[in-house]
């Protein structure tokens, strides 16, 4: 697949429980190599939107085309296998290892009632590697960090061998040192050719990703090529509700930095 080839395709979609419409008429593609941030308040429909666009719930109206074909026409077995989904913070339960874990991204690649082979734990540890876990690798997951844990999530995504991932903010609740090391692996994630949708409430993690943006707002979503023509005053002001500026600045380097910040009233 060519690295801009439309892979998610939404027309007209609108999402929602029962016939309460959430996000309406949203037309936009996924495509593989590249990351979208979603940005909004909260409650305000990404995960609704997300949760629509895996199959898990009809829409409302509109259609969902993945490569080209109706959604509801794959399997649930057939889109785990093109795309894969990192729900929010999971904290576990069960003490299943680290590697158990990564090795359940197979479950799309196995029969009914199959056990991973050779194959399957050969692409889990490859996973584990590239998430550079490997020294977690035997822990329970239950007893590992927040930061930890969402890097094995990661890596199961990454076993699934899905073009596509979906991460339901997957920095929440993480520190900065975590969060920064979790942008890194997501944006190699996308080098590598996979296209991911990202929620994100932290809407400076599109300019360190070079993403593009979709935000949800005023009941429905725009969509932006690039990050810097997004975060602008007064789109952030229609997204988020308060008066947002942005700075910029140099790093040691030269590249030019940009932030945000309230404006104070």
């Amino acid at each position: 697949m060519k690295r801009n080839e439309k892979h998610i395709e939404c027309s007209g979609l609108s999402v929602g429980y029962d016939s309460r419409i959430v996000v309406d008429n949203v037309t936009m593609d996924l495509r593989t190599g590249e990351i979208c941030c979603f940005i909004g308040q909260n409650g305000r429909g990404k995960t609704t939107l997300f949760r629509t666009m895996l199959g898990l719930i009809a829409p409302i109206g509109g259609t969902i085309r993945l490569n080209g074909r109706p959604l509801h026409r794959w399997s649930a077995i057939e889109r785990a296998r093109m795309v894969a989904y990192v729900p929010q913070a999971h904290q576990g339960v069960f003490p299943f290892s680290v590697r158990d874990v990564v090795l359940f991204g197979r479950t799309a690649h196995l029969g009914l009632f199959a056990s991973p082979g050779s194959h399957d734990r050969k692409i889990a540890e490859q996973a584990i590697e590239m998430l550079g876990i490997g020294h977690l690798a035997e822990r329970p997951f239950p007893e590992i960090s927040g930061g930890e844990r969402q890097m094995v999530l990661l890596a199961r995504a990454l076993a699934q061998e899905a073009s596509m991932m979906i991460l339901d903010e997957p920095s929440s609740n993480l520190d900065y040192g975590n969060q920064v090391l979790l942008l890194r692996k997501i944006r190699e994630l996308a080098q590598y050719g996979i296209g991911i949708a990202m929620a994100t409430h932290s809407p400076e993690h599109a300019l360190q990703l070079e993403a593009r943006v979709a935000a949800i707002v005023d009941g429905g979503l725009r969509v932006w090529e690039n990050a810097t023509d997004a975060l602008n005053p007064e789109d952030m002001k229609r997204v988020y509700g308060i008066d947002i500026n942005m700075a910029s600045a140099l790093d040691a380097g030269g590249k030019p930095l940009r932030f945000l910040y309230p404006i104070s009233s």
